[in-house]
């Protein structure tokens, strides 16, 4: 799974941030900075969570009896559906 490189997410908040600073409709009830650290922050956090489905899907292929080859088309598509199935169990859980 490609993740975002701490310079993305850090340009990502700033991008936020400057459409949060458009928007007349926002009142920043905390300083500037604060925000978009924490902004940061989540998405980092969100990150993970797709880096835990990434690392489930791939164990459940691992666990396969038969060897799949990563990049073969059935391991495309057993990636997805493992990656989908972890993906609605967080989602149910959410709920």
């Amino acid at each position: 799974m490609s993740r975002l490189s701490k310079e993305k997410i850090h340009h990502l908040s700033k991008l936020l941030m400057q459409a949060l600073y458009k928007n007349d409709q926002v009142d920043f009830l905390d300083e500037p900075n604060e925000v978009r650290l924490t902004i940061q922050r989540a998405i980092e956090e969100e990150m993970k969570l797709y880096d835990q489905l990434d690392r489930k899907a791939r164990e459940k292929i691992a666990a396969q009896k038969k060897q799949i080859e990563e990049g073969s088309q059935e391991w495309e598509i057993l990636y997805r559906k493992y990656y989908n199935e972890e993906l609605s169990k967080l989602t149910k859980l959410s709920e």
